[in-house]
């Protein structure tokens, strides 16, 4: 659905679908030559299994421009590498898969640990941390697209319209950010955006004023989107967490560190559905809930850092307002489905927003009585100064185990 509405303090790239996908994949292919691009997948080795990763992996093998493919694999024995191995050998682009459970990369990361520098959990933000490292170290690739495994609508224009403002010469971005409307085509997804994200940004807002970051991250049709892309100096640069912050923390980064107008955010896609998280209301390490303690915690850590001085009485304060604000979005969507001939249990989205504002406060005193505690991930320009030779060390134990 095309429009060309402007909102916020970055530029929205529409599709208005006067371009076709071959002639923006010429383009591609024309501006790979001096600005060669990479894709990182952070993946579970479940993923082999899932329905979605073989579709991925098909539609990648065709694309012209793209010059090397990085797997981040996680929860992979020897026997399960070496079947990840085979499986991604089909890619006819340059491609590497980093074993992270495998002995040459965990020797790489307790060195980290010796020094206090090491993601300090696991978690998709820690994947994706060690695959920006291995392209830094092999310094072929001058743009770099994300997107997670699990994409079951996924196309090749999804990557084609992620890469393209990153590596247009004529254009300015340092970062793009994808956006879509996320369903399985008979309900509306995304509940962790809606429901949580922009309420909380709203009640923030609300509460603290229009506080330039609080405006930034506003900005963002779809802030929690997996898909990104950035200039590879960029990546040498940025701290992000280890854990579900990782969107928001990204987001952080880059705007701490470059003006909005060097920052974008790119349609690519007109529906988008991928495997779903559970709620898991009665466990807090798990699921969605996990996921809204560690996305807000991330959103906190970040307005301290911009001196906001926070109190358990002002997070009681946050956590009522955001409840009555995200109660008037489950009326706005209700609404919506209802308009559009889509499924919408009232009921389950209510449960969500009370789960949801728990969260919001007791990750606020976890903030307060923790505050290390998803702290960011140094960049790897720390990295470099901290362990010289660091980086030709690990891009030699990625290379040992691909051999």
């Amino acid at each position: 659905m095309g429009d060309f509405y402007q909102s916020g303090l970055i530029t929205t790239l529409h599709n208005l679908r006067n371009i076709n996908y071959e002639e923006m994949e010429e383009k591609l292919v024309k501006f790979s030559r001096k600005r060669p691009m990479a894709l990182v997948i952070p993946s579970l080795y479940s993923e082999l299994q899932g329905e979605a990763l073989p579709r991925i992996v098909e539609k990648i093998k065709e694309i012209p421009y793209l010059n090397e493919v990085v797997i981040g694999l996680d929860r992979a024995n020897k026997e399960q590498f070496e079947d990840a191995r085979r499986y991604f050998s089909q890619l006819p682009q340059q491609h590497r898969i980093l074993w992270h459970d495998g002995p040459r990369l965990r020797k790489m990361d307790q060195q980290l640990k010796d020094h206090q520098i090491a993601p300090n959990q696991m978690g998709k933000g820690r994947n994706a941390w060690y695959c920006f490292g291995y392209l830094i170290a092999a310094e072929r690739s001058e743009a770099i697209a994300l997107h997670d495994a699990d994409i079951l609508t996924y196309d090749k224009n999804m990557l084609a319209r992620l890469f393209y403002p990153v590596v247009d010469p004529t254009f300015n971005y340092r970062f793009c950010k994808g956006f879509y409307f996320r369903s399985d085509g008979e309900k509306i997804n995304g509940r962790v955006a809606r429901l949580l994200v922009t309420p909380l940004l709203r009640a923030l807002k609300k509460i603290f004023g229009p506080l330039t970051f609080l405006e930034y991250l506003d900005s963002f049709r779809y802030p929690l989107a997996g898909e990104f892309s950035m200039r590879t100096d960029v990546v040498k640069t940025i701290r992000i967490p280890s854990d579900w912050g990782l969107e928001v923390g990204i987001l952080s980064e880059v705007e701490r560190l470059n003006s909005t107008n060097r920052i974008c955010q790119v349609e690519i896609a007109d529906r988008y559905d991928h495997k779903h998280q559970p709620l898991s209301p009665d466990d807090p390490t798990k699921g969605l809930s996990r996921m809204s303690m560690d996305i807000t915690r991330a959103i906190y850590l970040k307005m301290s850092q911009n001196g906001i001085v926070f109190t358990r009485s002002m997070f009681r304060s946050i956590k009522s307002t955001y409840y009555r604000i995200a109660l008037e979005f489950v009326e706005r969507y209700d609404n919506d489905a209802v308009l559009n001939g889509m499924r919408y249990n009232r009921h389950k989205e209510e449960m969500t927003v009370d789960l949801f504002a728990n969260n919001v406060y007791t990750a606020g005193i976890d903030v307060l009585e923790k505050p290390d505690h998803g702290a960011f991930i140094p960049s790897w320009k720390r990295i470099k100064s901290a362990l010289p030779g660091y980086m030709e060390e690990y891009y030699e134990a990625v290379e040992k185990d691909n051999q």
